[in-house]
């Protein structure tokens, strides 16, 4: 069988590529050999020098598979994702494979299509052209109930052999009867389907998923302490997650008789130690009990991580160390290989710190690009004065402790060397006029830097170190560094304190003389940027900045070059010019981004923003609504004011034309028809029209109307 895989493309379908485990195993597989792992130890050596030789695409397994999520996009390793409605569209997929992987611990919701999956391929394995292998991934909470092997002996680990006896934890059940259906189906007919299941133990490394939430709020350190759920002293078996991927790839190599495999690390490590060890390496050490009433009201924990990180066992795998072979990424455990498991988080997640130097003349600008910076990258502003004072309180109140009754040996030396650091320092102003050396500062700038949320985050260093001889003070390697010779690095400085980004701020002395004397009193009252002071401090700047010997030629020597950055034109308010240029230098964060209190708070100023925004528009329309109300007002005045004054003009100019007509009347038309009205009312006759009609008849005067 082991030649046909080896001289024949091998499908693999594995569920839900984009989560978890499911997608380590299934990029593992894409990118091994077919049949490497079952070759003997000694072809193993043999073919040694040609481990290294680029693998062709036809010789590993062609992965194909679903997607959980619709918004996640195929994986590069992965030859096709199956877009299904139902299982039956899924059925013909998995027919066309020779090996069916399916992970229930990333999706416990996947238990039922894996029961559907190996029930459909049973009952059609008569038409398989050839055998077909169906793997489980399940997990060790079914047996978390499990009663010991020896009620004498209760540390008797459990092993393969003992799977019948296995109790499930009352949450995972139907884990449990998938894994009895698996086992069950694969008896049927070996030669058509064969069946296997994994019991994986909690799997971390890769980025983290169950204990996400413990190394995220470490390397935050939002949280003071890390919480350890119950007394933490329950054993929990667990294995990195590329170390289960490769159980997945023997098994699929060399299709063992044995049908259950247990897959965990050979640590016995508690919740106790795993939490303490995180917090140590990537945190501030400290950790605190929760109780498990407690602990279920965690909004990052969902209730099955919860109920593993809480599962008692101890369990050895004897099959996988006996007959497996295995490259092993951490067979000693979770504790022992921190740094290496603190690495793959980081790298997987983006996390890498950002550390740059902001350089440059007093007044420049320095601090006010700084602090901007960090506030859009969330990184550490180190000032030194800030440090100064951060590392003499911290002395003084361990110091404080010199005078108490201390248990510990080891705190009360601590407790008297502080305060002999301390006695020195102030030794140390009085013969420099309240001035330290740099010994002290270089001191606490290291233990600063060196500090978890400045290795986590990253740091910008506001104009320090000042001299070439602070620079390689503060950055070389200490005659006690263990790992120069074995990590055989290039330059003798240390790497997690050099900047990766610097800045010099460059500008003429008369452009910082002006921006100070343009400065507002209140800005410059109780500091060193009054006329006399920016004098003391440039002229200090430039004597120990010349062309020969300043602090950048140290870095050019090891070749970071520094971004030179001409001010003299950025009249924008805080320097947003400058700040928007270094931005572009740096590039993207690598952080989580806005937590959930930092998206409410922007969310709430969107909403204050847009609230904001439509209040103006809707004072600048009612403005300009009341604007045009006051033209149309005076515009109709105006019109009214000509309307009247064309009135009077037009009865003035009527009057005028009328007087020759009132005069004719008057004189040829009045005095006829007032008597012929008066007669009309002495005689009173029935048709008062007609008499008038012939009154005025009989009276008309004789008038020369060319005269008119």
């Amino acid at each position: 069988m082991t030649d046909r895989l080896s001289n024949e493309t091998v499908t693999v379908f594995v569920n839900h590529v984009d989560c978890y485990s499911s997608g380590i195993i299934g990029k593992v597989l894409a990118q091994a050999k077919v049949g490497a792992t079952s070759v003997d130890e000694d072809d193993n050596l043999s073919q040694g020098s040609n481990q290294d030789q680029a693998l062709t695409k036809d010789q590993c397994y062609q992965v194909i598979g679903t997607l959980k999520y619709n918004t996640s996009e195929k994986p590069d390793w992965v030859n096709s994702i199956i877009q299904y409605n139902n299982n039956e569209d899924l059925l013909p997929a998995l027919m066309q494979c020779d090996f069916i992987i399916y992970d229930i611990v990333s999706d416990p919701a996947q238990v039922e299509e894996a029961i559907w999956a190996v029930s459909a391929l049973n009952a059609e394995m008569e038409s398989f052209e050839t055998q077909k292998i169906f793997i489980c991934v399940s997990t060790v909470l079914t047996w978390a109930k499990s009663k010991p092997l020896d009620p004498d002996d209760p540390e008797m680990p459990f092993t393969e052999e003992d799977y019948r006896k296995r109790k499930a934890h009352p949450n995972f059940k139907d884990h449990l009867s998938c894994e009895k259906l698996v086992i069950k189906l694969g008896k049927t007919n070996k030669t058509k389907l064969m069946t296997y299941v994994i019991a994986s133990g909690v799997a971390y490394g890769e980025g983290e998923k169950i204990f996400h939430f413990l190394f995220k709020g470490a390397w935050l350190g939002a949280e003071q302490h890390l919480k350890i759920f119950g007394n933490g002293q329950n054993i929990l078996p667990a294995i990195h997650v590329k170390d289960l991927a490769s159980v997945v790839l023997n098994i699929c190599d060399a299709k063992p008789k044995v049908r259950y495999v247990l897959a965990v690390d050979d640590s016995k490590s508690t919740l106790e130690d795993m939490v303490r060890a995180i917090s140590k390496n990537l945190g501030n050490g400290k950790t605190k009990f929760v109780s498990r009433e407690d602990a279920l009201i965690e909004k990052e924990i969902e209730q099955a991580d919860f109920d593993m990180l809480l599962v008692n066992l101890r369990m050895d795998p004897t099959f996988i160390k006996e007959s497996m072979t295995i490259n092993w990424v951490s067979d000693v455990g979770f504790v022992e290989n921190m740094p290496k498991i603190i690495k793959e988080f980081k790298e997987n997640r983006n996390l890498l710190p950002i550390r740059a130097c902001i350089l440059g003349p007093p007044a420049s600008g320095k601090t006010t690009v700084a602090k901007q910076l960090c506030e859009h990258y969330k990184l550490h502003h180190i000032k030194i004065q800030d440090v100064i004072d951060e590392a003499i309180a911290t002395l003084k109140t361990n110091a404080a402790r010199a005078d108490e009754e201390i248990e510990d040996e080891d705190d009360d030396m601590r407790a008297q060397e502080n305060q002999k650091v301390l006695d020195d320092i102030n030794e140390c102003k009085e013969k420099n006029n309240g001035r330290l050396e740099d010994s002290f500062i270089i001191k606490f700038f290291t233990e600063k830097l060196k500090s978890m949320p400045c290795q986590n985050q990253g740091f910008i260093l506001d104009g320090f170190p000042k001299t070439m001889e602070q620079a390689k003070l503060l950055f070389s390697l200490g005659e006690d560094e263990d790992e120069l010779e074995e990590r055989e690095k290039e330059f003798d400085y240390d790497e997690t304190l050099m900047p990766e980004y610097l800045i010099s701020l460059n500008t003429s002395d008369d452009f910082l003389r002006n921006r100070v004397m343009n400065l507002p009193e209140t800005a410059v009252t109780g500091t060193h940027n009054t006329e006399e002071g920016l004098h003391r401090r440039l002229t200090d700047f430039r004597n120990t900045n010349t062309e020969d010997e300043t602090v950048l030629n140290y870095f050019d020597e090891l070749e970071i070059h520094p971004e030179n950055l001409d001010i003299t034109q950025d009249h924008t308010p805080l320097m947003r010019q400058t700040v928007e240029r270094i931005i572009k230098i740096m590039g993207k964060e690598r952080n989580y981004g806005p937590t959930p209190d930092e998206l409410a708070e922007l969310e709430r100023l969107g909403i204050q923003r847009a609230f904001d925004e439509r209040r103006r528009v809707q004072d600048e329309l009612e403005k300009q609504e009341a604007e045009e109300a006051r033209d149309r007002a005076r515009k109709l005045e105006e019109w009214r004011t000509q309307l009247n004054s064309v009135k009077q003009q037009e009865k003035e100019m009527l009057e005028a034309q009328s007087i020759p007509f009132r005069n004719y009347l008057m004189k040829n038309v009045m005095p006829t028809l007032t008597e012929g009205l008066i007669e009309c009312c002495k005689v009173r006759p029935e048709d008062p029209v007609d008499f008038l009609a012939e009154f005025l008849f009989e009276k008309n005067p004789q008038v020369n109307l060319s005269n008119i």
